[in-house]
Formats: structure tokens, C-alpha cells, sequence
């Protein structure tokens, strides 16, 4: 499987952006996909996950309210919507996919997103 993140940007505080994750390689159903991100000289945190059948998501709570988690089956493609974005959110935002619920097994490369107060 292979992962490809893209949408990231810079804006300003407040705005909206709207990340995807087009997945290819493979006849795909996976358990779940997810996306992380990882601020500079930080740890990569769990932003959000979205099941790929049922379509149930979770968030981190500092993200909950103004991120959404969507996708389309149809394309492989797994969206984040990103609303009132804060300097905080300033990060490297990668994706990946979990075949079974046991844990991410395909990783993407990140895109940048960085918010300026």
C-alpha cells in the first residue's frame, strides 16, 4: 500500500484547510486509516481515525470540534478537514492504515501544514 498525503499550506490562524490521503497498491479495505502529525522537535501524536466500513472516528482531544475525518471509498482517498486552526497545530501531518485493528501497518510521507498567529 502505498500512501500519499498532500494539502498542507500556510496559513493564518483561524483559517480552514483540507488534507487527503490517497491510498493505492493494493485491492484496498482496511480496518481503519488515520492521521498523525509531529510538530518540530516533538513526538508524533494520533490526530484522528476514521473505520473504513462503518465509517466511525475518533479524535484527539485537542483537535475534537474543529477536525473532521472523512472518506471516500470509492477513491481510497481519506480526508481531514481542519477548521479555527491555531499556531499549535503547526505540525508535519502524515496518514497511515491499519488492516486490522491491532495497530498501523503503511505509513505515508507527511505534508506540511503551519499556522502563524
Amino acid at each position: 500500500v502505498q500512501l500519499q498525503a498532500s494539502g498542507g499550506g500556510l496559513v493564518q490562524g483561524g483559517a480552514s484547510l483540507r488534507l487527503s490521503c490517497a491510498a493505492s497498491g493494493r485491492t484496498f479495505r482496511p480496518y481503519a486509516m488515520g492521521w498523525f502529525r509531529q510538530a518540530p522537535g516533538k513526538q508524533r501524536t494520533f490526530v484522528g481515525r476514521i473505520t473504513w466500513v462503518a465509517g466511525s472516528t475518533s479524535y484527539a482531544d485537542s483537535v475534537k470540534g474543529r477536525f473532521t475525518i472523512s472518506r471516500d471509498n470509492a477513491k481510497n482517498t481519506m480526508y481531514l478537514q481542519m477548521n479555527s486552526l491555531k499556531p499549535e497545530d503547526t505540525a508535519v501531518y502524515s496518514c497511515a492504515v491499519a488492516l486490522e485493528s491491532t495497530g498501523y501497518d503503511y505509513w505515508g510521507q507527511g505534508t506540511q501544514v503551519t499556522v502563524s498567529s
